[in-house]
């Protein structure tokens, strides 16, 4: 860090703000001036983190805080002055149980940081016992049946934080105090282990009928309990159902929601830790991990709930790969001792630290054909990636279009014809003659193979075309929010979020001029990592009377 700060500042610049002489627009020109900042000013927090007296105070003043905001009974609320909530409480013991498994001694060592813990874990066993003895009634009265499936989300998350407690539980190998005697266990006392019994046979009886990241949780709970070969049937299941990419790594197909079992960093996080308790698989684990990074490489997390999953998932599993520090070999061309594999070798040596991204630029005079000819070689142990860039001048109806990028586009022109069926839509081919007056519809179709944010997409048109929306407008189409900007030469998406998937954008124009016109390209171009980016083919249009 005090080289990122004393020699290498723009290391502590937002991803939204570097390489600005890549980007499709100006960082000024897009909604996301603030979000640039906001991360810019996270990054120069990470000052903060090593000063150990600083540190000291702030996780007093954290835990003193907690302390004060416990309720009576054991719970928090998810805002001062409100109720206990049963997630909320049982979230906290689970961070708790992540310090306790990373073997952070101040757990061990703070009487009351233990003491809410076990207040806690005792109110979420009277919440459990509650939802038993409701189900306990509706089974006397004959409107339920002990054998049906009452194993919900809740049950399911409380499983897996009461296991970081349990005396028996594998989560509490390695953990003792200064005296050497394990203490970290809460007993399951009365009722509570009857209940807890319970819903463990319910798990491993109904799991098959839950999400992922609930599967998860029961696999974690049920194997730390014991029930080690109904585990690793879960794992196996997961596995098989999983998705394998060379590039992304180990990921599964997540459900689209905003429900707290639905978020995809927290699931992979989860996957992470299952794989690598239940599985022993490195292979998997080192795959699971790679998605993450791959997901941060095009994404900004921003809450703090993703990335405190994310950060225990790669501190609690697998090798530690910032330890692999070796440069890769690049050489382009035939000859190592090319005077551009010079430039490339020196600016290894004054890579970035921590990350080891660095950046090569060569003039358009120093470029030949033998540098398209590149190999690289990793020596380490870990996923990298990086990017070329070849910046030129070409007429736009030359442009040929990208194929099996992670971002393809194709755009089209259609005529708009009324008919006594109402309007009707014909493309417009190569060699048609429009005439002024008519009116057409651009329609642009984008692929994406991952998730992104902070995308810009771009569509040009023709100077004799005019639009008919001139209002710029924020949209809401097929499950994407976007802001569409309408300018003289092109219009303007801006995608906050962008999911994998297909998409369709159609607006209309009105044929203003006579003559022969350029309609330009649609580019797209993800801000947070330039390196995604993709255009369309060029389209020319004549115009007559």
């Amino acid at each position: 860090f005090d080289k990122w700060r004393d020699f290498q500042p723009d290391a502590l610049q937002s991803n939204l703000t570097k390489n600005e002489e890549l980007k499709t627009a100006l960082l000024d020109e897009t909604p996301w001036v603030l979000q640039a900042q906001s991360e810019e000013q996270q990054k120069q927090n990470i000052a903060l983190l090593f000063d150990l007296n600083r540190m000291a105070y702030e996780q007093e003043a954290s835990l003193k805080k907690l302390q004060d905001r416990q309720l009576p009974g054991g719970g928090w609320a998810w805002f001062p002055g409100g109720r206990d909530s049963w997630y909320i409480t049982q979230y906290i013991a689970e961070g708790f149980g992540h310090l306790q498994k990373l073997k952070v001694d101040d757990l061990q060592e703070n009487p009351a940081a233990w003491q809410m813990v076990q207040q806690a874990i005792g109110y979420c066993d009277a919440r459990m016992v509650e939802q038993y003895e409701r189900l306990e009634e509706q089974v006397n009265a004959g409107k339920a049946k002990w054998e049906d499936d009452h194993l919900n989300y809740l049950a399911a998350h409380y499983l897996y934080v009461r296991s970081f407690f349990l005396e028996n539980s594998t989560a509490q190998a390695g953990i003792e105090n200064m005296d050497g005697n394990k203490r970290t266990y809460i007993g399951l006392t009365g009722k509570a282990g009857q209940v807890h019994a319970y819903y463990l046979d319910q798990a491993e009886k109904y799991w098959l009928q839950k999400g992922i990241y609930t599967e998860g949780l029961l696999a974690l709970a049920m194997f730390r309990n014991g029930k080690i070969e109904p585990a690793r049937k879960v794992i196996r299941s997961l596995d098989e159902r999983s998705l394998n990419n060379d590039e992304l790594g180990k990921y599964w197909k997540y459900p689209t929601g905003w429900w707290w079992h639905q978020a995809p960093i927290e699931t992979q996080a989860l996957m992470i830790e299952a794989f690598s308790d239940i599985a022993d698989d490195a292979k998997a684990v080192d795959d699971l991990k790679i998605w993450l990074l791959k997901n941060k490489q095009t994404n900004h997390w921003k809450t703090t709930k993703a990335t405190a999953n994310a950060v225990y998932a790669l501190l609690s599993a697998g090798d530690n790969w910032l330890l692999d520090s070796e440069p890769l070999q690049i050489q382009m061309g035939k000859s190592q001792a090319a005077s551009w594999n010079k430039l490339i070798t020196a600016a290894q040596k004054n890579a970035e630290a921590g990350t080891g991204y660095f950046k090569v630029r060569f003039n358009g005079e120093d470029v030949n054909q033998e540098m398209a000819d590149i190999s690289i070689t990793n020596p380490n142990n870990v996923v990298a990636w990086g990017a070329m860039y070849w910046q030129y001048f070409e007429q736009l109806d030359k442009i040929t279009t990208f194929e099996e990028t992670p971002l393809t586009l194709k755009k089209q022109l259609f005529r708009v014809e009324n008919t006594d069926r109402g309007e009707v839509i014909r493309p417009v081919n190569e060699g048609d003659v429009l005439k002024v007056g008519e009116k057409l519809k651009v329609r642009i179709e984008l692929r994406v193979d991952r998730d992104m944010e902070y995308v810009h997409m771009k569509d040009m048109r023709a100077s004799g075309f005019e639009p008919v929306n001139v209002l710029s407008t924020y949209k809401w189409q097929d499950g994407l929010g976007y802001y569409e900007s309408t300018r003289d030469a092109a219009t303007d998406f801006f995608f906050s979020y962008l999911n994998k998937g297909t998409y369709v954008f159609e607006y209309p124009l009105r044929v203003q001029h006579n003559g022969e016109f350029s309609n330009g390209v649609t580019t797209i171009q993800c801000m947070y990592a330039p390196e995604f980016t993709s255009h369309s083919e060029g389209i020319r249009v004549t115009v007559q009377e």
